[in-house]
C-alpha cells in the first residue's frame, strides 16, 4: 500500500474496517473504499467510528488518537506530527516519499515548504476520500 493509502485507511478506517483507495492524480477519482483489511495501517480491532454527515469525522478520530499519544502532537498542522500520530515513519525520507506519490513539483530540499504542501494535500485526500475535515484546515 502507499504511503498515502496507509494515511487515508489509519484515520478513515481506525479499526481495520477496510482499505481506502487514495485518490491520487494518477488513481481512480472514484474515492470509494474497497474491501479488504487495512494491510500496514495497524491492527484490526472493533470499534465506532465517529461519523458527521454519514462522513468520518477526521478531526474527532485525530483528536482521539493525539489525547492517547503521550506527548503533545500539533496534527493540525503539521505533517510530521500527522504522521507521527499514525506511528508512521516521519523522516525527511519518508515525507519526500509521500511528496514523490503526490506529484509534488516543488523543491524536496526545501523541507518548509514541501511540509505544508504535503499537510494541505493529505487533508484534502482525507477529504476525497470520505472523510469530513474541519472547515479550519480546508485550503
Amino acid at each position: 500500500m502507499s504511503l498515502l493509502g496507509t494515511i487515508v485507511s489509519k484515520i478513515l478506517h481506525p479499526f481495520g474496517g477496510g482499505e481506502a483507495q487514495a485518490a491520487t492524480p494518477d488513481a481512480s477519482a472514484s474515492g470509494s473504499a474497497a474491501p479488504g483489511s487495512a494491510g500496514g495501517a495497524g491492527p484490526a480491532t472493533t470499534g465506532t467510528v465517529p461519523t458527521v454527515d454519514g462522513k468520518v469525522d477526521v478531526e474527532a478520530v485525530l483528536s482521539d488518537l493525539a489525547a492517547k499519544a503521550g506527548q503533545p502532537l500539533n496534527w493540525r498542522t503539521s505533517i510530521v506530527d500527522l504522521m507521527k500520530l499514525l506511528h508512521l515513519d516521519s523522516s525527511l525520507s519518508a515525507r519526500k516519499e509521500l511528496a514523490s506519490e503526490l506529484n509534488y513539483t516543488g523543491d524536496t530540499n526545501d523541507s518548509a515548504t514541501m511540509n505544508v504542501w504535503l499537510h494541505k494535500q493529505v487533508i484534502k485526500k482525507l477529504e476525497e476520500n470520505g472523510g469530513k475535515v474541519p472547515d479550519d484546515l480546508k485550503d
